[in-house]
């Protein structure tokens, strides 16, 4: 085996190094709150695996076997199995400590708007690019979620800091999914794709991220707000 096949199993080690580090941070104290992360990301992870498991089989992404380590489950690299689990956690960090450190900053009535915006956006790409699979799905997907988050009205005394988050979040994922995108690690066939690109990762990534973001968040403030256990 050579190094390069460790290539996607170290971009996910470098993702999760500094979260894990700084779980024990006593202003965050992130590890306290694990008994209802690891639940949401349990959750999100298995719809977001589906997913991924139905299109690496009818082949709308693949995966180069030159930078994975070549164990494979269902179809797809163990790497990717863990990046279900690693994003959402090194992702829900990054919230949790904005919250903490940027708690006086609310700006719900905008992102408000933005959101209703974002709906109406997500709405029509993905009808008007509905022959495209990635491209309708992660956009049908984002609306219906993001819609029903809006709706619901739980959600508004967190929106900030999810926004916060995922802009934020942005910022490693250009560098992982970058290189994960130019060398390439992941391959997708351009018929189910916009094929327009930032830093070479396909526009419809950015929407990926933003569902898999609100969804394990929502579940998370929901599973900490209901206490359940």
């Amino acid at each position: 085996m050579e190094f390069k096949n460790y290539t996607y199993l170290l971009l996910l080690i470098a993702s999760i190094a500094v979260p894990l580090a700084l779980s024990f941070d006593k202003n965050v104290q992130y590890y306290k709150n694990l008994k209802y992360i690891l639940p949401a990301i349990l959750l999100t992870a298995a719809i977001f695996w589906v997913w991924d498991i139905k299109f690496t089989a009818a082949q709308i992404w693949s995966f180069n076997p030159e930078y994975t380590i070549g164990k494979n489950f269902m179809g797809m690299p163990i790497e990717e199995w863990l990046f279900f689990i690693v994003v959402p956690y090194s992702c829900v960090f990054i919230y949790e400590v904005l919250k903490f450190y940027l708690k006086k900053y609310e700006y719900a009535n905008p992102f408000l708007v933005l959101s209703l915006i974002l709906i109406v956006g997500f709405a029509l790409i993905s009808y008007f690019f509905r022959h495209q699979a990635y491209t309708f799905l992660t956009f049908l997907f984002s609306t219906v979620y993001l819609g029903y988050t809006v709706f619901r009205n739980r959600f508004k005394p967190h929106i900030t800091k999810f926004y916060f988050a995922y802009f934020v979040s942005l910022l490693p994922f250009l560098v992982v999914n970058g290189i994960l995108t130019s060398l390439p690690v992941v391959e997708y066939n351009s018929a189910h794709i916009l094929n327009i690109r930032i830093l070479n990762i396909p526009v419809e990534d950015f929407s990926y991220l933003f569902l898999m973001l609100l969804m394990v968040t929502t579940i998370y403030e929901t599973l900490k707000e209901s206490k359940y256990y």
